[in-house]
């Protein structure tokens, strides 16, 4: 069993700063790929960033300059700094890992964290 679990999400005014963190526990060989992904009501949900094992990161064009991914492999957990945020940043943000058990390779996704942006 395997399971991600997102925090740091909540209220910030535009122009503020959030962190997010998402941890990865269960029967885990190896994390490869993670990444955060957000949705806004009535939106498709779209990618954030993605980080490599090896530190390879990849973003989305929106936040590119204001939003930074990192992890920790030793604790299994993935961050996202958000800085310089604006109302269309509202969204739950979602975490996800590409987790290696003894038996199998699968995406695995949290449950997602709300996180709301006052103008």
């Amino acid at each position: 069993q395997v399971q991600l679990v997102e925090s740091g999400g909540g209220l910030v005014q535009a122009g503020g700063s959030l962190r997010l963190s998402c941890a990865a526990s269960g029967s885990i060989s190896k994390i490869n790929d993670m990444g955060w992904y957000r949705q806004a009501p009535g939106k498709q949900r779209e990618l954030v960033a993605t980080i490599s094992s090896g530190g390879s990161t990849n973003y989305a064009d929106s936040v590119k300059g204001r939003f930074a991914i990192s992890r920790d492999n030793a604790k299994n957990t993935v961050f996202l700094q958000m800085n310089s945020m604006k109302p269309e940043d509202t969204a739950v943000y979602y975490c996800s890992a590409d987790v290696l058990t003894p038996k199998i390779l699968y995406t695995h996704w949290g449950q997602g964290t709300q996180v709301t942006v006052s103008s």
